[in-house]
């Protein structure tokens, strides 16, 4: 039985490039995104890519109606292995300071980083336990780093991560991976730095590889960066995760 990925945010950037990768790597999708237009756009390359279903909803990953159409969408597609939490939200543009972060604007950046996702988690996971399938988590150095304007961004990730940390010790079935992909020449990245010149950053399907090998290998749960995973000095097999599952578990402890 072909398997089956829910990817979120995949009408463009780094949810748009996996997809078509893991289309072209046999797998069945599930893609979503607010913009139908460009969803349509992105549902074409990425059934191009490959010989499996591709099945593209519009709609917004905070509406609990659209993910219950999803996950059953991915159930419908057969064997449902992997769920990719990619669809987030950069907030307000240009980035305020914390003193100027208005609390409306952090509870909408919550809810769609951290709350959203973890509704999408708790519907899929009686189907990848059942397949001891994997969640690939996209976080960002922003959760780990104090950099000056990320204030809100950087929250939301950093309690995402925490949620996947815990997660992982919670359902040893399950690998669970939250993943730094590192810079991109994306439309968020370019919000992030309104005017200023990031053609500089690799483009999304460049980081695409470092992601496939956490797919294909299944390491241990944990925090990967994609930079590590792309190292010609990582060897044939990914590097240890810079939280291993062990260490999740005695944290929740």
């Amino acid at each position: 039985m072909r398997r089956t990925a829910l990817v979120t945010g995949a009408s463009r950037g780094l949810g748009r490039a996996l997809a078509t990768a893991l289309a072209a790597d046999g797998w069945n999708l599930v893609v979503d995104a607010r913009d139908g237009h460009a969803l349509d756009a992105a549902r074409a390359e990425i059934d191009a890519a490959g010989p499996g279903d591709v099945v593209a909803l519009t709609g917004d990953i905070d509406d609990p109606i659209h993910v219950a159409g999803l996950v059953g969408a991915a159930v419908d597609q057969g064997r449902f292995d992997l769920l990719v939490n990619n669809a987030g939200t950069l907030g307000p543009s240009p980035l305020p300071p914390v003193s100027r972060l208005r609390a409306e604007d952090l509870e909408r950046t919550l809810r769609t980083n951290v709350v959203a996702p973890l509704r999408i988690i708790q519907a899929a996971l009686p189907h990848l336990r059942r397949n001891g399938g994997t969640i690939v988590n996209v976080t960002s150095d922003a959760a780990v780093e104090g950099y000056e304007g990320w204030g809100g961004y950087g929250a939301s990730k950093a309690a995402f991560e925490q949620l996947s940390r815990v997660l992982a010790a919670e359902e040893p079935v399950v690998r669970v991976y939250w993943v730094d992909p590192g810079d991109m020449r994306t439309r968020m990245h370019q919000d992030a730095f309104p005017g200023e010149d990031i053609s500089d950053r690799p483009v999304p399907a460049e980081r695409v590889p470092g992601l496939l090998t956490l797919v294909q290998w299944r390491p241990p749960s944990g925090r990967y960066r994609v930079d590590d995973l792309l190292d010609p000095a990582a060897g044939t097999e990914p590097p240890a995760p810079t939280l291993v599952l062990a260490d999740a578990a005695e944290a929740a402890r």
